[in-house]
């Protein structure tokens, strides 16, 4: 049987990266808690690798109650006391904070367009962005959309979403596909 080709990034030694590469990165999202949780985590990995946080994500799940921006708007200091003291979790009161004030934000864009979905596919007219790359060096760290997109964030009160964490967002909740054109997934997302 011949091994599946993947992206250069996917560690083969760590089952977890191979299972995010293969069934979770560069899928459409659509579903609210999910994009909510793409964006916290996002969020949290600045200036750490998406392999620690990937490796947290469980702890996060818990931590955050299933990623319900609802829940976790109206969280105050004895909730961020609780994370700073949760080792599961990246402890970093600013990122925390930040998460806190994302659901704020996350709230009031669904209420303004229905859906937090409906607002963030808006920028690709409904429709992943296919790349086309062949090398995995190729692919950008962030783009003029990502550049978009984050300033839109930002001024609706968003936080640690600047351009290239925007663009890993746009990347883990399949908005846009940078799976390298000779990778398995490429082709499984475009068809």
């Amino acid at each position: 049987m011949q091994e599946l080709k993947r992206c250069e990034w996917v560690s083969l030694s760590d089952p977890l990266y191979v299972r995010y590469h293969d069934e979770e990165w560069g899928v459409p999202i659509h579903e609210e808690n999910k994009l909510f949780e793409f964006l916290v985590l996002g969020g949290a990995q600045a200036g750490l690798s998406w392999k620690t946080i990937l490796s947290k994500r469980e702890a996060y799940r818990k931590a955050y109650e299933g990623f319900d921006p609802g829940k976790i708007a109206p969280w105050g200091d004895k909730e961020v006391n609780r994370l700073l003291s949760n080792p599961g979790i990246i402890r970093n009161k600013l990122k925390i904070q930040s998460s806190i004030r994302n659901a704020k934000s996350f709230l009031e864009v669904q209420r303004e367009f229905g859906s937090f979905e409906a607002y963030i596919w808006k920028f690709v007219n409904f429709k992943p962005k296919v790349n086309g790359w062949v090398n995995v060096k190729d692919i950008p760290a962030k783009t003029p959309l990502a550049e978009e997109i984050s300033k839109d964030l930002i001024k609706r009160g968003f936080r640690f979403v600047g351009p290239t964490i925007s663009y890993a967002f746009m990347q883990a909740a399949g908005i846009v596909n940078d799976h390298v054109v000779h990778c398995f997934r490429y082709r499984d997302l475009v068809s």
